[in-house]
Order: C-alpha cells, then sequence, then structure tokens
C-alpha cells in the first residue's frame, strides 16, 4: 500500500488509542467486522474513502483530520483551486482530490473521483455503503454504478443522488477513465 494509506491507519490506531478502545469496539461503531478494521490500521489494505467519513463522523472529527493530519480551520469559506485539492490516491484505480478539507464542520464531503478502467468482472467489485446520501455527477467518460444490485450506465453530464446505505460500486466502462463530482454527506 502507499504511505498515505499508512499515515491513514496510523491516525485511525491513534484516535482509537486516544478514546480507549478495542478494535472490536471500534468495529462495532463503525459497522465493519474486527478484521477488516485491523486490516485498515495495519495499512496494508485500501481504506474506503466512505470508512473514513463514517469514522470520522462517529468521533466527532473532521474527514480531513484523518486524510491529511491537519485539522481544518476556515469558516466562512475555502477556496479550493483547479487541480489543486488534495489528492488521496487509496489504490490505483481510484484517486480522489476533496474539495473541502479545510472547512471547518462541514455538511457534506465533495471530491473529483478519478476511476481508472480494469479488467475486474461485475461480479468481483467492492460494494461499499456508508450511512446518509450520496450524489454523483459525471463529468467526462462513461461509468457503470450498481446500486443495490441495479446497473447504471451513467455517461458525460449524467448525475444520481442516491441512498448510500445500499452496497453500491462504480467502474469506467470503455476503457477510458471516468471523472466525476461526488458529495458524500
Amino acid at each position: 500500500m502507499n504511505d498515505q494509506i499508512r499515515q491513514i491507519a496510523e491516525r485511525l490506531r491513534g484516535m482509537r488509542d486516544a478514546v480507549d478502545m478495542t478494535i472490536q469496539e471500534v468495529a462495532a461503531l463503525c459497522d465493519v467486522s474486527a478484521d477488516d478494521y485491523e486490516k485498515y490500521e495495519s495499512g496494508t489494505v485500501d481504506i474506503p474513502m466512505n470508512f473514513i467519513c463514517s469514522f470520522a463522523n462517529k468521533f466527532n472529527i473532521q474527514p480531513s483530520a484523518l486524510i491529511s493530519g491537519e485539522e481544518p480551520y476556515m469558516s466562512s469559506y475555502f477556496l479550493t483551486r483547479k487541480d489543486k485539492g488534495l489528492s488521496v490516491e487509496r489504490q490505483k484505480a481510484y484517486k480522489y482530490q476533496a474539495l473541502a478539507m479545510g472547512f471547518k464542520n462541514a455538511k457534506a464531503e465533495p471530491f473529483i473521483v478519478t476511476v481508472e478502467p480494469n479488467d475486474t468482472p461485475i461480479a468481483e467489485l467492492h460494494m461499499n455503503s456508508h450511512p446518509e446520501q450520496e450524489f454523483n455527477m459525471v463529468l467526462e467518460g462513461t461509468m457503470l454504478l450498481i446500486i443495490d444490485g441495479k446497473e447504471l450506465i451513467l455517461n458525460e453530464g449524467d448525475s444520481i443522488y442516491f441512498d448510500s446505505t445500499k452496497p453500491h460500486a462504480m467502474k469506467a466502462l470503455n476503457g477510458k477513465r471516468v471523472r466525476f463530482f461526488a458529495i458524500i454527506m
């Protein structure tokens, strides 16, 4: 795994230690298996963005504190210039560009997400779920979005708002990357 994932893993472990909770207690609180949570803390596996947001919500901290190690400080506005958002590369196939990491007490997390094409069969895609809702708008390319078993094709300009507690996954289509604007609430 990359260095950024290892740093996030250290922050997860540090937070758990600070609140004096066991792996099992944190896993139950965040609605993941203890085995999965232990892997996240190890820094050897991808840590899903939905888990980072959920963990941050449960411990009343900003996701940016987990991702960057810095507390957000702006309360009136936070300006992100084109291509200058904090980049989070969880794995080679997914890259997140955080757009509001410096805004204190943000109610939602906006990202530009880039998904590279890969040969993973649809049946083997990793399904995510997280509390609340999500909005996606395709900026470039074509994306397969699976929500609770329903396969949807989104083209450039298409958008979708959905219940993110339902299992969902994304895949770039046509051998080309897809870029989309996502808001995780």
